[in-house]
């Protein structure tokens, strides 16, 4: 899942965003509320971690343009201001969920892949394409039931695939995803890719399909 991260204290962006890759997350880690409406602007993000008390342009004020545009991004708020009234008035202005600081990582971790599935309609912490699964909890794929092993890189692209599953994402969508701390990375990595999985998935009733113009889908 690629989560765009908004948090203007430093040390706790430094280790959030290496704490969450470490655990799966892409994040793309800003500290401003300027430079998060361009990123919102210019990438493709499955939720937003948000704090309130951000420079430039606050977390309330992006929150309000975000719903205005009425864009459904999942939005966790992330606040050191805990009272009630903070937490209504922030969820009444269109955040899908509130936590307070100081913050266990594995609830984080929770809340956020619970609010991904609830953007896509999942009850389960799986995503399924035929007989492909990916498990959010192990972060594991199995295919008819059986382990699938994949390169990191492999399952990064498969994994954005399978969450869109049915939809077209475009090369520069994937490039963002399972490239995002690497500049220089040319459209023929994806193609590389998507090539090697394509071989896995041959003869299982799961592929990779080429929509003209939009990019790849994963059907099954």
């Amino acid at each position: 899942m690629r989560i765009l991260l908004a948090e203007d204290e430093h040390a706790l962006g430094e280790w959030l965003s290496k704490a969450l890759e470490q655990a799966g997350f892409r994040v793309v880690w800003v500290d401003d509320g300027r430079l998060a409406e361009r990123s919102l602007a210019e990438h493709d993000f499955d939720a937003m971690i948000l704090d309130l008390g951000l420079p430039g342009r606050g977390g309330h004020e992006l929150l309000q343009r975000l719903r205005a545009e009425d864009r459904r991004l999942p939005v966790l708020i992330l606040t050191a201001r805990d009272s009630l009234a903070e937490r209504v008035s922030t969820l009444n202005e269109g955040a899908d969920d509130f936590l307070a600081k100081p913050f266990a990582l594995a609830e984080l971790e929770a809340r956020l892949t619970a609010l991904v599935r609830r953007a896509r309609g999942v009850e389960h912490p799986r995503f399924a394409c035929g007989p492909l699964v990916f498990d959010t909890v192990t972060r594991q794929f199995t295919l008819n039931h059986e382990p699938l092993a994949l390169s990191p890189r492999e399952q990064a692209v498969l994994k954005a695939l399978i969450q869109r599953s049915g939809e077209p994402l475009s090369k520069q969508q994937i490039l963002d995803r399972v490239f995002s701390d690497e500049e220089d990375v040319l459209p023929e990595a994806v193609e590389v890719l998507v090539h090697r999985l394509r071989k896995r998935l041959e003869d299982t009733g799961v592929r990779i399909v080429t929509l003209r113009g939009l990019g790849y889908a994963l059907e099954g």
